[in-house]
């Protein structure tokens, strides 16, 4: 039977601002990258975001980045590796901490923002993140097919999560769109579902340009905070159903 796992980033209310509903998405994915604090997200929201995936089976995972609230994390930061290192490590250790309060735990790690996007090619940064991993332990990670951190977690014998997104426009050299670029975001319900029936049933995603790329991912993230999120994802899940498809954590 085909699967995919459905991952959402959640956990980033902050000062009571919420930037996603995350009681419906926790409703329907099957892992949670709850933010730790220092891109979005304070101690009291994050718990309860955690204890929410906690009674709804959904698998919680550190959404870790860069120490810039005011930037919600979209801002390249120029980072002494050991510093990055043990801002991962911190991260995953307070999430941690919470989730274990609530009778749960942290099973695998994904950077945030422009983090994530980074040590997709930033040789240093993606050691330093992978350096925090594995202070904190052995945990799986979640990155995008093709990038230098994939790399090197493999060439470390760590478990990689590959990831596909299911509202973000693809280059042809497989990284994503810009934000500032035409086409970054899917904004189409039917686009959105076709991309993620897309990503189970062959493992590959269509570019902007029309071309196909190969990402062969176990993960599609769906973002929470887009407007009409909730709405798309029931669509998204109703659509895997249909077609036999399992949602079903990797982590």
């Amino acid at each position: 039977m085909l699967s995919i796992d459905l991952n959402a980033d959640l956990g980033e209310t902050t000062a009571g601002n919420p930037v996603a509903d995350d009681a419906a998405m926790l409703s329907l994915v099957s892992s949670a990258n709850v933010a730790c604090g220092f891109h979005a997200g304070d101690p009291h929201t994050i718990a309860a975001t955690v204890a929410q995936a906690g009674q709804e089976n959904v698998t919680i995972g550190a959404h870790v980045g860069y120490n810039d609230a005011p930037g919600f994390g979209r801002r390249f930061i120029d980072y002494a590796p050991a510093e990055l290192a043990d801002e991962v490590l911190y991260q995953i250790g307070a999430l941690s901490a919470l989730a274990a309060a609530h009778g749960t735990k942290v099973s695998y790690v994904k950077p945030h923002g422009a983090l994530y996007n980074a040590i997709a090619h930033h040789q240093g940064q993606a050691q330093a993140v992978l350096d925090g991993v594995r202070a904190f332990g052995d945990l799986p990670v979640m990155l995008l097919p093709g990038g230098v951190a994939v790399d090197l977690a493999e060439q470390r014998g760590m478990t990689v999560i590959r990831e596909a997104f299911a509202d973000r426009g693809y280059n042809p050299d497989g990284t994503l769109v810009s934000r500032r670029e035409p086409g970054a975001v899917l904004h189409s319900t039917e686009e959105v579902v076709a991309r993620v029936l897309q990503v189970a049933a062959t493992g590959s995603v269509t570019a902007v340009d029309g071309s196909t790329i190969s990402v062969d991912a176990q993960s599609v993230c769906v973002h929470g905070d887009s407007p009409g999120a909730v709405e798309m994802t029931r669509a998204i899940v109703a659509k895997l159903r249909s077609e036999g498809i399992a949602i079903r954590s990797v982590a």
